[in-house]
């Protein structure tokens, strides 16, 4: 069989070459974004006893549904809101009215001179990336390229295969700082970050998955003036992060100027199958990003948008993030640092990314003897799903041993019990791997 962008076809014996595009070679071929999400199906529906921590599925909190319940009860009761759930298409940037609210919430909370002109909705943060990535970067009519710029890596794994063209992506290594408590943190090392004619964009997750970290307030703001500098806009992705559903356990200050594009999502709050991202720019970027979604989409599903209104519009979407989500989140972040703590072997070079926001623990094996990718395998086999840390080093070029030295964890979509039961089985794979 032909190994270039084609497809093997069999039906009754007869078999046929079905040949691929540039495009369906490369979105048609496995992904580690593909290969996440399959785990996540694969778990729900084998039937098996499986201990799913790979994915980013939030925490069921029953305060929060209970929230969402009574309003779905109310879309169901009152014919005009059903009606325009079911029945309705909204424009290519969004639900208007939901737009207008919480325009109006980031003037009032936090100081943002923004207007419904500056924010289209999407099928989901994943959409948004999507589009957004592929506005500014690729190639130009002149004939030129340009790439997205990671601060650092490792960053999201959703974003490694987003864009339409190879070398998509051009990342900086970290800057690893050495805390307590088998404690360390990556920083923006500025000197290796290369912003130039080839730069489409800047982005940096905030806080980052999969690692837990919050860039400081003054790594954003130097972001923002090298973005200005060269004439491209800062992409910062809150989709954990402020004002809602406000997974940040450090201080960190809310940031958006015109030049700054803030990506939100309703997923983290409790709402991943509403599939709704929220996009934050110039007018000049919602225009062109509601005039593709009008060509991939049509329209953006208003479900998330009718759902989450009232809380947008009274502004509660913030107190339940600070006051129930956030609190949620911490309970079980210190739960999985002291079963940590207790279970790994106290000589191996174990350490725990400082674990400033998110729902994920990032443990990185110095020096481990197999790869990140062989201890998901083994974990896997022992029904405990994670997710190798090499994923999420795209835009590194060359092949740094500590991007196969981690995992990421999910310490939150489970309940306790299994949580702490599958941080055993890690702790008894990466000994067996160190120690024999």
């Amino acid at each position: 069989m032909p190994s270039f962008g084609n497809i093997l076809l069999s039906h009754k014996g007869f078999k046929k070459v079905m040949k691929l595009s540039n495009f369906g070679e490369k979105f048609g071929s496995s992904t580690g974004i593909q290969i996440l999400m399959d785990d996540i199906g694969d778990a729900l529906n084998s039937g098996q006893d499986i201990i799913m921590m790979g994915g980013g599925n939030p925490a069921s909190i029953a305060s929060v549904e209970a929230v969402f319940k009574a309003r779905i009860e109310r879309l169901a009761s009152e014919p005009k809101l059903f009606s325009q759930m079911l029945g309705s298409y909204d424009p290519p940037q969004g639900n208007s009215s939901f737009i207008s609210d919480l325009a109006s919430l980031l003037r009032r909370r936090l100081g943002w001179q923004v207007s419904a002109r500056n924010i289209a909705l999407t099928n989901g943060s994943q959409a948004g990336f999507f589009m957004l990535f592929n506005l500014f970067a690729g190639t130009f009519k002149d004939g030129s390229k340009r790439q997205i710029q990671l601060p650092l890596a490792p960053e999201y794994i959703g974003y490694a295969d987003a864009g339409l063209g190879a070398d998509f992506f051009t990342a900086a290594h970290p800057q690893i700082d050495n805390l307590d408590d088998r404690e360390f943190k990556y920083r923006v090392r500025f000197d290796d970050l290369k912003v130039g004619a080839d730069t489409g964009a800047i982005c940096v997750s905030r806080p980052t998955n999969p690692t837990g970290n919050v860039i400081t307030d003054e790594e954003v703001e130097h972001l923002d003036a090298l973005a200005q500098a060269n004439d491209v806009p800062l992409i910062i992705d809150g989709a954990y992060g402020l004002p809602f559903p406000g997974l940040i356990f450090t201080q960190a200050t809310p940031f958006w100027n015109p030049n700054t594009i803030v990506c939100l999502s309703l997923s983290k709050l409790g709402l991943p199958s509403a599939r709704m991202g929220i996009v934050v720019a110039n007018e000049e970027v919602i225009q062109a990003l509601s005039r593709t979604n009008a060509i991939i989409n049509l329209a953006s599903g208003n479900f998330g948008a009718l759902l989450a209104q009232d809380l947008v519009s009274t502004g509660a979407i913030i107190d339940l993030s600070q006051q129930v989500v956030k609190p949620y989140y911490i309970e079980r972040l210190d739960f999985t640092k002291r079963i940590l703590n207790r279970e790994m072997d106290s000589q191996i070079p174990w350490h725990m990314h400082k674990p400033e926001g998110t729902m994920f623990a990032w443990l990185w094996f110095k020096d481990l003897p197999i790869s990140s990718q062989t201890l998901y395998e083994r974990l896997k086999a022992r029904n405990v799903i994670v997710v190798s840390g090499h994923h999420f080093f795209m835009g590194i070029q060359d092949d740094w041993r500590h991007s196969h030295e981690c995992i990421r964890i999910n310490y939150a979509a489970q309940s306790p019990e299994r949580i702490e039961q599958g941080l055993k089985i890690i702790a008894e794979e990466v000994r067996k791997a160190y120690l024999g």
